[in-house]
């Protein structure tokens, strides 16, 4: 045994807590300064990578939007979008993809464009494609970015042993909530992210990890008694501010839907050929937005505004050299040309006629029926009527021989 401690050698039973706890209290404020310093680190990184954002949010599920998730698809209104269900309990959660998670790395890149969108649909002999289509794929672009971010996230997390999972918009992630409880921005009536600083140009991606990152505030809604966006929809897509029916989005009907266009929203259409802009463009809070700085996501002169006729006589081949390393390639030629054939029935141009009847022999029904009906827009009833009577005896699909019959018994 040791030698006895005598006086002032003694160590008092209640000095062992406090000591203990003071260690603790040093170790704590050594990791949380390691947290922080870890954090400036990434979000140097980001920037220096092009994006525009980063904020952090815990990895916990976003009940409340979960809640809406699930009462938006069991009313139906995701329409045709059938892995939006499939995918829910995924969706609902990220750690149902990543089972440690404790942090989401928010980006946003911005791709505020340089002039309204909304001034080309007065234009009838062009299309009008979205913004987010008028480059390169988006998906792309930030899905390499957040890969090389991921990489760095890692290895300045040594000694830590970081786990780090990217995810872009295709993935089965609820980001717009969590882009919110980060404090990019808040869902606004239109359902998408409105930011102070970008308004609603903001394209989205995240990085799940395992390490626990300082969460930023979540950012409250500021839309107030605003409606621009909701009366701004052509067809009326929002029953109530924050909910949207895709079955009657124009970006859902010419970028998701498969079949063809039903009747009663094809006039409001327009000129609107890949998507629509409308909810976004007029939204208060653009007049803080600048044009986006990412070279890769500007948008192409041939895409700005194209010929509706020269859109329409795409083949398949053309179709995919056109549209290389774009979003609207995925979607394919027959759904794109149908598009092109309602702006084209909507434009009033009775010299297009002739672009309609071109397609009335082409290899899709999905084409041939919007062909019928744009033909039935700007032909004479003499006109249409030759055209059926050639047109009718070869056709076999249903839905086509249906839009002959309906432009038939349509009154002059």
């Amino acid at each position: 045994m040791g030698p006895e401690r005598k006086g002032k050698d003694l160590i008092r039973a209640d000095e062992v807590a406090p000591a203990a706890l003071r260690a603790a209290a040093g170790d704590e404020s050594e990791r949380r300064l390691r947290q922080s310093r870890l954090l400036t680190s990434i979000r140097e990184k980001a920037r220096a990578l092009g994006f525009d954002a980063c904020r952090v949010a815990s990895a916990e599920a976003p009940a409340q939007a979960r809640d809406h998730l699930a009462a938006w698809l069991a009313n139906g209104a995701h329409g045709d979008m059938t892995w939006m269900a499939e995918t829910f309990d995924r969706r609902a959660d990220p750690r149902k993809l990543m089972p440690d998670a404790r942090s989401v790395v928010m980006l946003g890149l911005n791709y505020g464009p340089s002039a309204d969108p909304r001034m080309a649909l007065a234009r009838r002999d062009i299309g009008v494609i979205s913004v987010y289509a008028r480059h390169r794929d988006y998906h792309d672009v930030i899905k390499g970015k957040l890969k090389e971010l991921a990489s760095f996230i890692a290895r300045a997390a040594r000694p830590e042993e970081a786990d780090v999972k990217v995810f872009v918009d295709t993935a089965p992630l609820m980001e717009k909530p969590l882009a919110q409880r980060a404090g990019l921005g808040w869902q606004g009536k239109h359902t998408n992210l409105v930011s102070r600083e970008f308004g609603s140009w903001l394209f989205l991606g995240a990085i799940v990890t395992n390490l626990e990152l300082p969460p930023d505030a979540p950012e409250p809604d500021h839309c107030g008694q605003c409606r621009a966006c909701l009366d701004a929809c052509p067809t009326g897509a929002f029953p109530e501010p924050y909910q949207l029916d895709a079955r009657r989005c124009i970006s859902y009907l010419t970028i998701e839907h498969e079949g063809p266009i039903p009747r009663e929203f094809r006039s409001a259409i327009g000129n609107r050929i890949y998507g629509c802009d409308d909810c976004l463009a007029v939204c208060p809070w653009n007049k803080f937005a600048s044009v986006g700085r990412e070279a890769k996501l500007q948008a192409r002169a041939d895409l700005e505004a194209p010929p509706l006729a020269e859109l329409a006589r795409l083949d398949d081949a053309s179709f995919r050299s056109l549209f290389a390393g774009g979003p609207i390639k995925r979607g394919g030629r027959a759904r794109f040309v149908r598009n092109v054939l309602i702006a084209i029935g909507n434009s009033k141009d009775c010299g297009l006629a002739k672009v309609a009847e071109e397609r009335l022999g082409d290899e899709s029904p999905l084409v041939r029926g919007a062909a019928v009906w744009a033909l039935a827009r700007l032909a004479s009833r003499e006109e249409l009527s030759s055209f059926a009577s050639e047109n009718l005896r070869r056709e076999h699909d249903a839905t086509v021989i249906e839009e002959w019959r309906d432009a038939l018994a349509a009154p002059l």
